[in-house]
Order: structure tokens, then sequence, then C-alpha cells
């Protein structure tokens, strides 16, 4: 199946339906250099929301118990998926054997000096890299990108152009944001990566994404 939509009949169809957020969206023609991310949350979220993977609406995941909420624009890139590929690549970075993909589409976190009001929206960004998160044995890793065109941001080309107390904040968040009390988390972050290799992750989730939707079935099984 192709990422475009260009056909009469698929035109005709976006007109009535809207397009499934993981699997109806085009990761972009320039991926991995730029790529279209779908943003589930804002900064003034306090309650966190994720896309349900069957419907494709944005659904109530859990309300923040802390003070804790995301730093930066946070969703996921469409067509996208960690799976296979993507934990191979994480165990060998991380040296940790038995890594394998959370079975997620590929998280992004989005760095822009606008006040974005809500999600359920779509941006172009550019990846500049990413946190080698590891959540048990899955890898669960975080893409950094900047708003294209971003007054602040948009000039970054790596994440090394980042300022630390931004990273810091960013780490913070997603080593704690699944906290409870009571409970040990499982999650870490072994690594801070540049672009090189968030390119290579995001290429890697696209693969493993048409490995496992190969055909129209599979994807019509899972929406």
């Amino acid at each position: 199946m192709g990422n475009k939509l260009n056909d009469p009949i698929a035109r005709l169809m976006g007109l009535r339906y809207k397009s499934h957020p993981w699997h109806g969206l085009d990761v972009g023609d320039n991926a991995p250099e730029s790529v279209m991310a779908f943003i589930e949350m804002v900064p003034t979220d306090t309650v966190k929301y994720e896309v349900d993977k069957t419907s494709g609406y944005l659904k109530i995941d859990r309300p923040q118990k802390f003070s804790n909420v995301v730093p930066a624009l946070y969703g996921f890139l469409p067509q996208t998926y960690c799976g296979r590929s993507v934990g191979e690549y994480c165990s060998e970075k991380s040296g940790k054997e038995g890594i394998e993909g959370d079975l997620d589409p590929l998280d992004i976190c989005i760095l822009t000096e606008k006040s974005i009001s809500h999600g359920d929206i779509i941006a172009e960004v550019r990846p500049i890299g990413g946190f080698r998160m590891i959540d048990g044995n899955e890898a669960d890793d975080k893409i950094i990108a900047v708003l294209i065109n971003d007054a602040t941001y948009g000039g970054f080309t790596d994440i090394k152009c980042v300022p630390a107390v931004i990273t810091d904040r960013l780490k913070h968040y997603f080593l704690t944001y699944k906290d409870m009390p009571g409970l040990e988390s499982e999650a870490e972050i072994t690594h801070i990566y540049g672009v090189e290799e968030a390119h290579e992750v995001i290429v890697r989730s696209m693969n493993d994404y048409k490995t496992k939707f190969e055909n129209l079935e599979d994807i019509l099984r899972h929406v």
C-alpha cells in the first residue's frame, strides 16, 4: 500500500472521512530529514491524551497525578512502528541484549517558541536528535524535533544546539511521567543522541511499519 492517496476515489473519501492519524496520514516525502508529526499533547495539558489505535480519536489516558506536565509538543510519527528493527538498533547502541520495540508508533517531541493551545493537529518538523529510552525491555525512543521556520528553534540542526536546561527538563519528564506511588520505575534513558541516529531510528520505524502493515487487510484489522 503506497503512502500517497493520489487516485480520485481516495481524494473523494478524504473529503468525507477524517484520516486515521496513525495509518491515514503521510509521514512526508522528505522523511527522515523533515517529517509530518501528529501532536497529541501540548504543555498546558494536565491530562495525558493519546490516540486510540482503533478509532483514531484522542482519548484520555490518565490525569496527571502530580504537577508534571509535558514541556513541549508531544505526539508521534504517522506510518511508523517500533518493532524488531527499532529494538535491534536500541540493543546495538545500548549494549543491552533482548530489547524489543514497544509496538507503538514512534514518539516525537517538538520544540517551538509558539504557544499551541491544543493537540489533535499536524505539524511539519525537523528531527534534530533523540533520547534512547528503555522501559522494561522495550525500546521507547523519543525523537526530538523543531518546528520548521520557528523563530527561536527553527535554525537548530542538532540536539547539541539545544540548551542543557531544556534537554534536562525533557529528560526529567520522560523519566517520571509514568511514576506511581509505591512502584519502582523501570524506565531509563541510556543516551541522548544526535541527528544522524535520529534519522536511523525514524527509517527503521518506517520499515518496521511496512513489515507490520504490509497490506490493506492488515491495516483494516487494526482500525
